[in-house]
């Protein structure tokens, strides 16, 4: 629209009704706003003061942030506090019901100075631009953050937070020394998780200041007592709910150095479930809070039983697979040992000699018989030729070649069958089952697996798996000697 360009000036009354293009209506108008504010200005941040802070019912947070020039409203809706600010209160915390030190609503208050993160948007029924907020900080926050980043980026270089460093807690300890201040929820609800789970457990508490500038020095000093006095099985670091700046002591290089040289397994349980600390990545395990820390120190009995209970069965089912298996492996060892054994050789030798011999006698038969039909048919054409003397000479020639033929086949069976009987005997002798028959037996021990050759391959109390040429028996080594005096 040319009227509303930069240097053209104010249309005249007559120019506006006849020559202006389009005339809006309230919610066009305020529609069209709203889409170019939202567009040019999708998330900012804005710093302020905070005033005319309204927490009506519903858990939505109104305000108006103001500088020495303007004001602009804010809408800080339920879903985005992310648990940051609340109604107003105690809170509690939802994994374990531990009472929160500060209560989180009076974070965000008249007079203070904030920045707020968000998009920028037009609300209708006033005609009015606002901020919705997503993240709200007090200022120095974002400063912290840095710091807090940078730090950590710094120690995982050295490798203050690589999971194989981690230490395993000691099961179910009797000594623990817990850091922490000596008055507040945090040791209370540590201590009386201790007693309802613990079961005899003794806790020493190495008081000191959690929060402001002399925090980091006095939590150093109480581990290092914790340590000399070698006295507990685990260390305890623990603290209740705050903002950044109430657990920045747990941000702090020094705490973080104190907690990698510890001797002691660490666990560290500060502020609640969505604060995370460098002095979490740090120790050896970390707590959503400081109950939560006791928990893990000690589950619950029946959580115990039911440990066993997984443990025994599983114990169970890996014995017998194993003795399945084992089963198998030797099942198939004795059929691989039966195929091999001379008998089987023998017997196998002995059936295809005798499918040859059936082969060759068929065949010989065959070509015999051939051969006497086609000689009678020579007979019967020689006897219209010859006389019958002549042909009775050479039948009495055939007779004779026929006996030579038989006998030669017969010595030539008698002196395969003549093979095939000292094959056998020498098989015979190399069969293990033979010298099971004279008496003898083959003996395993059981505990290594191997065959008993020597007095020394066992000892008092092992068990013996004997096999006789008939069966198999088990034994056990005594320490008797022989019945008859003799020297063992």
């Amino acid at each position: 629209n040319p009227f509303f360009q930069k240097g053209v000036p104010s249309p005249s009354l007559h120019e506006v009704t006849t020559t202006m293009p389009h005339v809006f209506e309230v919610a066009e108008l305020t529609r069209a706003l709203r889409s170019v504010v939202e567009s040019e200005f999708p998330f900012v941040w804005v710093r302020g003061q905070v005033v005319n802070l309204s927490r009506p019912g519903s858990g939505h947070v109104y305000f108006s942030l103001r500088d020495a020039e303007a004001s602009l409203g804010v809408v800080w809706f339920k879903g985005a506090q992310a648990g940051r600010v609340t109604p107003g209160g105690e809170r509690y915390d939802p994994l374990t019901g531990e009472v929160l030190e500060r209560p989180l609503a009076g974070l965000l208050a008249d007079g203070m100075e904030v920045m707020v993160a968000g998009r920028l948007t037009v609300y209708p029924p006033r005609g009015t631009y606002q901020l919705v907020a997503e993240v709200v900080q007090e200022v120095g926050a974002g400063r912290l953050w840095l710091e807090f980043e940078e730090l950590k980026k710094r120690l995982a270089a050295k490798g203050y937070f690589d999971a194989a460093r981690k230490r395993p807690l000691p099961p179910h300890p009797t000594r623990v020394a817990v850091v922490t201040a000596p008055a507040g929820a945090a040791v209370r609800d540590f201590i009386r998780i201790g007693r309802e789970r613990g079961h005899g457990a003794q806790v020493r508490v190495y008081p000191t200041l959690v929060q402001g500038e002399a925090a980091p020095a006095g939590i150093v000093r109480a581990m290092l007592r914790a340590v000399a006095d070698d006295w507990a099985e685990v260390l305890v670091l623990i603290r209740g709910g705050g903002s950044l700046e109430d657990l920045w002591a747990f941000n702090t290089e020094e705490v973080a150095k104190a907690i990698y040289a510890s001797p002691l397994p660490v666990v560290v349980g500060v502020g609640h479930e969505v604060d995370v600390t460098i002095a979490d990545m740090t120790a050896d395990l970390r707590a959503a809070t400081p109950s939560h820390a006791a928990q893990l120190l000690w589950p619950e009995r029946g959580m115990l039983a039911q440990r066993l209970d997984d443990a025994e069965m599983a114990l169970r089912r890996r014995i017998g697979s194993l003795f399945s298996l084992r089963e198998r492996e030797l099942a198939a060892l004795a059929r691989g040992l039966a195929w091999l054994s001379p008998a089987r050789r023998l017997t196998r030798l002995e059936e295809a000699f005798a499918a040859c011999e059936k082969r060759l006698m068929r065949a010989g038969a065959a070509r015999l018989d051939g051969l006497s039909r086609r000689l009678e048919g020579l007979q019967a054409r020689l006897a219209r030729r010859f006389d019958r003397q002549s042909l009775d000479a050479r039948d009495d020639a055939l007779t004779r070649r026929k006996e030579r033929i038989a006998a030669a086949m017969r010595l030539y069976l008698a002196d395969r069958q003549g093979r095939l009987d000292v094959a056998a005997m020498r098989l015979a002798g190399l069969d293990p089952a033979a010298p099971l028959s004279r008496g003898y037996s083959l003996t395993t021990v059981l505990r290594t697996g191997k065959f008993l050759r020597r007095e020394s391959d066992v000892r008092p109390g092992d068990k013996l798996d004997v096999i006789v040429y008939e069966g198999r028996v088990r034994a056990v080594v005594s320490l008797d000697g022989p019945d008859d005096g003799e020297k063992p």
